[in-house]
């Protein structure tokens, strides 16, 4: 089972890495880890994804919970969350049929191109995890040479019944 954990943290130097080493020297596997400042600056969330039963979650939030660093975990998970993830794609595309061809495709994935050369493009794709691997795959024919993803970021909708995520 997959499992998104939200940790609030104080934003203080070697949080991230004191974090990381402590699940990774404990034998977890993150999936997917995204650190960013809050709209407190004292404050940095992190979003975990982790895969296990629920004794792994449960160990996890207990180790977190543990450190002076770790203001709040929130499994989000169980609620109604909204998750995204950011991709920056570059792909071979030199012939006009090509170039064609991938900017329909960015077009339909609602992505962006943010650059483009003589023989390749760079394409900027946000969304859910299976939307941005399903991009991938669409891409993969055309031969990419460079790709980077965020990790997964996510938030609890904003109230009951909020449904203004059309993706």
């Amino acid at each position: 089972m997959r499992h998104v954990l939200s940790a609030l943290v104080q934003n203080v130097p070697g949080v991230l890495s004191h974090i990381s080493g402590m699940l990774a020297s404990r034998g977890y596997n993150i999936d997917s880890l995204a650190v960013g400042e809050t709209e407190n600056p004292e404050l940095s969330r992190m979003t975990f994804v982790v895969v296990g039963g629920d004794d792994v979650l449960e160990q996890v939030r207990k180790q977190l919970e543990k450190l002076v660093t770790v203001v709040d975990v929130e499994d989000i998970s169980s609620r109604d969350f909204v998750e995204r993830d950011l991709m920056l794609l570059r792909v071979r595309a030199s012939r006009g049929s090509e170039r064609s061809e991938v900017r329909e495709l960015v077009e339909i994935f609602r992505g962006k191109v943010v650059d483009v050369g003589p023989e390749e493009m760079m394409v900027e794709i946000s969304g859910r995890a299976n939307k941005i691997e399903a991009f991938v795959e669409r891409m993969r024919p055309y031969g990419i040479t460079e790709l980077v993803r965020t990790g997964r970021i996510a938030l609890v909708r904003c109230g009951e019944g909020a449904r203004l995520d059309p993706q």
